[in-house]
């Protein structure tokens, strides 16, 4: 190694022993693997998070930041009203390059956000709930006839309710 000018450090440390090119790319590519999760280096979903990394009562979900590159403030205090908060970029650095200056982690005009886990489950339960209710309105509608006509409930024109799933038939042409 040559000596470093006078009043200069050394570039590298001479007790260091550096990698070959063979190790640090091996290195690398377990690196990339580990992110991915698994064999698996390109192709994988850009939006994954493992959820084993999520705090403890708190859930992750991506959010909209931008719509055609333009910021929705509106949107944006909906979030917060609703408990959404972003996750900062300091509780997962490796989800951002390494020379990121933005406190928040964003992919694709999507941002990475969170709230209590008990709050996202009274949504979920409230979603389905609605759901349900929406699926009994038209059961009934189905069942029922305008005032003054004729009912519903002989077997040849009484409607039959599946709650099953099966394959449709597809006509040929």
């Amino acid at each position: 190694m040559v000596d470093a000018p006078r009043g200069r450090p050394p570039l590298r440390d001479p007790n260091t022993t550096e990698m070959s090119p063979r190790e640090r790319a091996a290195k690398r590519v377990a690196e990339l693997r580990g992110h991915a999760g698994g064999d698996e280096v390109d192709g994988h979903d850009k939006f994954y998070f493992d959820p084993n990394m999520y705090p403890d009562g708190w859930t992750y979900e991506w959010k909209r930041r931008l719509l055609l590159n333009q910021e929705n403030p509106a949107y944006e205090t909906e979030l917060s009203r609703q408990g959404w908060d972003p996750v900062p970029v300091t509780r997962h650095p490796e989800m951002m390059p390494r020379n990121y200056k933005g406190t928040t982690i964003e992919r694709d005009g999507m941002m990475l956000m969170e709230r209590p886990t008990e709050l996202v489950e009274e949504a979920r339960n409230r979603e389905l709930r609605t759901a349900r209710k929406q699926v009994r309105a038209k059961e009934e509608q189905l069942g029922s006839t305008p005032d003054g006509t004729m009912t519903r409930n002989h077997p040849n024109v009484k409607p039959v309710l599946r709650k099953s799933f099966e394959p449709m038939s597809v006509p040929e042409e």
